[in-house]
């Protein structure tokens, strides 16, 4: 009888073991699956919401006369060939098309320094900013820093900006 009574608790005892190991298991999952998701909404805000994750400078032109053609960016790093020169002479060129009257160029991994920016809405496409016989753009153009042409197209000294290798938001409204 003994030997039953031993055997039934032995048995009670191993019962108790195994849902006690159970209870631990589905307990610890329970935390690892809870951390996980901890852990993944923690970080979703920076993912989700970051908007690049290499600096750059980031061009928006609003408010373009019409959706025809192109937008051409183009970054100088120097007076040599600025504005008009921009195929030859530009540190970097960015052709975008425009959605909804309006474009963004971003300029990434741009090393700190002094640059300007020139941007013409290149309607038909040929590379350039087409001119009347007296030489007045027939095309959408502006330039960084507010600069504008008068006479003659502004000086790089005049559309110049500092750029720090941070991000750097501009907006160049178009002359038409």
């Amino acid at each position: 009888m003994r030997a039953l009574l031993s055997k039934s608790n032995n048995q009670k005892s191993a019962l108790t073991s195994t849902a006690m190991l159970t209870v631990i298991r589905y307990s610890m999952g329970l935390r690892h699956v809870a951390l996980g998701f901890v852990l993944a909404f923690t970080n979703l805000p920076a993912v989700v919401f970051a908007q690049s994750s290499c600096p750059g400078i980031h061009v928006e032109i609003p408010n373009i006369k019409n959706s025809t053609g192109t937008i051409a960016c183009a970054l100088f790093e120097s007076p040599a060939g600025f504005p008009n020169e921009f195929l030859n002479s530009a540190t970097n060129i960015i052709m975008i098309k425009i959605r909804d009257a309006q474009a963004r160029c971003s300029f990434l991994d741009v090393p700190p320094g002094t640059y300007a920016l020139a941007v013409i809405h290149d309607e038909n496409r040929d590379g350039k900013l087409n001119t009347n016989f007296l030489g007045v753009p027939t095309e959408g153009y502006g330039f960084s820093s507010g600069a504008e042409a008068a006479m003659s197209a502004p000086s790089f000294e005049a559309a110049s900006f500092s750029y720090d290798g941070q991000n750097l938001d501009l907006t160049i409204r178009l002359n038409y």
